[in-house]
């Protein structure tokens, strides 16, 4: 289909796609296996200038919005979601710095962003504080002219490996969730650590680590917003980076179908190549019309995003549902026309089946989506009447 797509967005698409067809795909299955950070692959995309497609001109970058940081997350994904998350959680990381920070704090952190420097990431999920956002116990105190962070976030992409930490704690527990404040902690601050990396089921070139802080002064220049803000920054960050997340599962299914279409054409089969027999060509087109609709629908919700609409939450959510579930269902359809290849790992659609599953997980599971969308349904028709 034709999303009519600006010569930038198209260079972009092309640009990303030869990374990944040339850079990530010889090398994705060795960051899988190994459960290494590609910190190569990483400098490549920095090279190309893909950090800084979400940034402003002022503050290095290409400039672009939320369409064009799906365009690129969608064509990383599709040879290796892993390696593109790297890229995506920056972006994850820097919204809430682009959205609320201020100017100091813009011009301080956006450039080496932009330039592929330093990565960032996103700290608000904890062990008891996943769906249930607002049950988080991290602590900000006050002290003079700075804040003394105690507590532990879990989960965290990029975690360990990026420079630039957006944390969500409590400045006063009493308000619960109103009482959250966010955070820019720098990594090697004193007090911040890193625990275990954990090991996944998917998504295994990314990094997942807890950040531990113990008596971790943090300026009082480092607090984004004001104090009581948190949650609402955590939750319009997620507004504008839930289709990013929709973008790599989309990805995600179209590399699972190109690698299924030329299984079926080169496969023979009662003297046959399998993509001659219907019932083959009939889950072809499912996965591909599947695909397409989710496609659709997470640029759809981009550009509404970019053109500066109020209410996107519900837009957001249905994209990442949607694109999510078809991605888990292409991925393992993929792996029905491989057959018994499929389920091997020196076959890459395993992979993209492992990989699948975390985007109906991270940034909001699926459940949540439907209640988000469910409940903006019925708060619209409440104000109808």
């Amino acid at each position: 289909m034709d999303y009519l797509l600006t010569e930038d967005q198209i260079e972009i698409r092309d640009l990303c796609r030869r990374i990944a067809e040339e850079r990530i795909k010889p090398v994705r299955g060795h960051y899988d296996e190994a459960e290494e950070f590609p910190r190569e692959v990483i400098k490549t995309m920095a090279q190309a200038g893909i950090f800084g497609l979400f940034v402003p001109e002022e503050y290095g970058g290409f400039g672009g919005g939320v369409l064009e940081l799906a365009i690129a997350t969608e064509e990383l994904s599709r040879a290796c979601a892993g390696i593109a998350l790297s890229f995506a959680a920056t972006a994850l990381g820097a919204f809430p710095i682009l959205m609320f920070g201020d100017e100091d704090q813009r011009r301080k952190y956006l450039p080496p962003i932009a330039s592929g420097e330093k990565l960032a990431a996103f700290a608000l999920t904890e062990a008891n504080a996943g769906s249930d956002a607002g049950a988080i116990q991290t602590t900000a105190k006050r002290d003079g002219d700075s804040y003394i962070l105690n507590g532990t976030k879990q989960w965290i992409t990029n975690g360990g490996e990026a420079d630039i930490y957006t944390v969500i704690a409590l400045t006063d527990r009493a308000r619960g969730s109103r009482g959250a404040s966010a955070f820019i902690v720098e990594k090697g601050t004193e007090g911040f650590s890193f625990g275990k990396k954990e090991k996944k089921m998917g998504i295994r070139s990314s990094v997942t680590r807890e950040l531990v802080f113990q008596d971790c002064r943090v300026s009082g220049k480092n607090l984004l917003g004001r104090e009581g803000q948190g949650f609402l920054i955590a939750m319009r960050t997620f507004d504008y980076t839930r289709p990013g997340v929709a973008a790599q599962a989309v990805g995600i299914a179209q590399g699972a179908l190109d690698e299924a279409i030329a299984y079926a054409r080169q496969r023979v089969q009662f003297g046959k190549p399998i993509s001659s027999f219907q019932g083959i060509q009939f889950m072809l087109a499912d996965m591909a019309t599947q695909i397409e609709a989710a496609r659709a629908l997470v640029y759809s919700a981009a550009r509404m995003i970019d053109s500066g609409a109020k209410d996107v939450s519900r837009a957001s959510a249905m994209a990442k549902l949607f694109a999510s579930d078809v991605a888990m269902k292409v991925t393992i359809d993929a792996v029905q026309v491989f057959g018994g290849y499929g389920y091997m790992r020196e076959y890459p659609v395993e992979k993209m089946m492992r990989d699948a599953k975390i985007t109906q997980i991270y940034e909001g599971t699926n459940q949540i989506q439907r209640q988000i969308i469910a409940l903006n349904l019925i708060k619209e028709a409440a104000k109808k009447e």
